[in-house]
């Protein structure tokens, strides 16, 4: 029986509306299927991965560290921050732990971003308690912006796209012309992958490091509690813009209606998926776990 054949039935039987999935494991591709054309997808959500790669390699590069307060790399922002606001760091917003409880999407076209995220209503203790806010991941790529002089997009072109021989992917910004960085990046299946191979081999790709070790490793293990979300896939915790799995050892990239690049260390695997499942793309997860990876033992 073929590696896809359970899972193929999975995704008719359950509506799944999978447009591809991808298998690699120990060095090696075991196989892609399509459902449908091999276009660039919208990653949606699963660009906050690609965005926490580049702090990353910002920290590598001298250019900040973790413990950084964000306000202080916006000084124009501080007569409308919010009292609290300043005790915000970097790592803060890798791991969606701002303090804040409410984002106002309405607004994202209306206003300057940056000036939306500081003025937030401040009702947690920065670092204490998980909410998940698109601003979090725009704010990082500002911050690249403000210590390089690159917005996100053309900052990772060099570092990691076409080190990942990604040619020109299409990622959206904000009026302002800032990286989204909480969404619109476009790739294929198979170049999703390549962060979850590179994120499998500590930070290498064919034989050259682009992301430090150390870095890869907090992404997926410094986790903030999660387990206020409504679905298992989502209680395990949160990393560095990564999730943790229900599934040992093993982290994603996961983006709305199922983008998912699972990174399964125990398996030295990687899956990939991208669809279009409005009703609960966590069941894209529960397919893999039930149809693929006892195939890959």
């Amino acid at each position: 029986m073929g590696l896809f054949t359970d899972f193929r039935f999975s995704a008719k039987e359950d509506k799944l509306n999978v447009y591809g999935i991808h298998v690699y494991q120990k060095g090696k591709v075991w196989g892609e299927h399509r459902f449908r054309s091999n276009d660039r997808e919208n990653l949606y959500s699963a660009s906050k991965t690609f965005a926490s790669v580049g702090v990353g390699i910002g920290e590598a590069e001298g250019l900040f560290q973790l413990g950084d307060k964000v306000l202080d790399f916006f000084p124009e922002y501080r007569n409308i921050a919010q009292p609290g606001s300043e005790k915000i760091t970097i790592k803060h917003l890798l791991q969606m732990s701002s303090g804040h409880r409410s984002e106002d999407f309405d607004q994202y076209n209306k206003r300057d971003r940056g000036e939306l995220f500081f003025v937030g209503k401040m009702e947690k203790e920065p670092g204490t308690t998980f909410f998940y806010e698109d601003l979090c991941s725009y704010m990082l790529g500002r911050i690249i912006e403000k210590v390089s002089g690159s917005t996100m997009h053309e900052y990772l072109k060099s570092r990691l796209f076409e080190k990942l021989d990604i040619e020109n992917p299409q990622w959206h910004t904000c009026q302002l012309g800032h990286t989204s960085c909480s969404g619109g990046l476009y790739l294929t299946t198979e170049e999703f992958s390549r962060i979850g191979i590179t994120l499998l081999h500590e930070g290498v790709y064919k034989g050259r490091e682009i992301i430090p070790a150390d870095y890869v490793s907090r992404m997926h293990s410094e986790w903030v509690d999660t387990i206020s979300k409504n679905d298992a896939e989502t209680k395990n915790g949160y990393g560095y813009q990564v999730w943790n799995c229900t599934q040992t050892n093993t982290f994603r990239a996961d983006g709305m209606y199922g983008q998912l690049c699972v990174v399964l260390t125990d398996y030295n695997a990687v899956v990939t998926v991208t669809g279009h499942n409005e009703s609960n793309h966590k069941d894209i997860l529960r397919a893999i776990w039930r149809d693929i990876l006892p195939k890959i033992l």
